[in-house]
């Protein structure tokens, strides 16, 4: 198994996808390195990796500055001597009409899940590059490659994404630094993304909707393994996982 011994960072990491992934990539034997804005989650996630024999660390990371995410992945290297794979897990869904005009929101989606996957890219690339090998795995969004009413900006954040990996990866393979890119496009997942929805009928909707569809974060976590676990010489990049009762 390939991701056994891996040094993986996670980012969006105390709870949902990447509170799972952690746990899941950490029982198969990889070393995680966790940062989000929580450290009592953090904490609690690595002592819970840690029981269950797993190797863990945490640094309390906001994704929004650059300084932060560097000394993550500093931290990974300084602990566990080098670094395979970032998880750029970190984002926000505020999701409201576009004629709501909740401006403020626009712009912390746009700092959360652009420019911290951004952050996130910045931080590994030199080490990437230099060592010709590496992986970046970014949480997308179903409403990255289709459009929804009630989701522009969030949408707008997720479409980027998916262009910035698929750029990443065409970049590398001419370059010849062979970076593996992976693209997520999660569906109707039941994390906290819901409880970042401020527009008072569009949560409504979306937690009706969740309640009927949405499936766990270990059905994400499963999808994380399988990538990271392919061989180097593989590229995965795009997967899109449906709840089976969505349509």
């Amino acid at each position: 198994m390939t991701v056994k011994n891996k040094v993986i960072v996670i980012t969006g990491a105390s709870s949902g996808m990447g509170e799972a992934s952690a746990k899941l990539l950490a029982q198969n034997g990889a070393k995680v390195v966790l940062g989000a804005r929580r450290e009592d989650r953090l904490a609690a996630i690595v002592k819970d990796i840690e029981d269950a024999g797993g190797t863990a660390a945490y640094r309390v990371t906001d994704v929004t500055n650059q300084e932060d995410v560097t000394a993550l992945v500093q931290l990974a290297q300084d602990k566990f001597g080098g670094l395979d794979v970032i998880f750029n897990n970190a984002g926000i869904m505020p999701s409201s009409p576009m004629s709501a005009l909740h401006t403020k929101e626009w712009d912390t989606m746009i700092d959360i899940n652009l420019r911290g996957v951004l952050h996130g890219v910045a931080a590994v690339m030199p080490i990437f590059t230099a060592q010709k090998h590496g992986q970046i795995i970014t949480t997308s969004s179903v409403a990255g490659i289709k459009s929804f009413a009630g989701a522009g900006v969030y949408g707008a954040t997720k479409f980027a994404v998916r262009n910035l990996m698929e750029v990443i990866r065409m970049e590398s393979a001419e370059e010849g630094t062979n970076i593996r890119t992976v693209s997520l496009y999660p569906a109707a997942i039941n994390t906290e993304l819901l409880h970042t929805i401020t527009d008072e009928d569009t949560k409504k909707g979306m937690d009706t909707f969740y309640k009927q569809v949405g499936i766990s974060p270990e059905a994400v976590a499963k999808v994380v393994n399988f990538a990271i676990d392919q061989p180097e010489d593989v590229n995965v990049n795009e997967f899109t996982i449906y709840p089976t009762k969505q349509a």
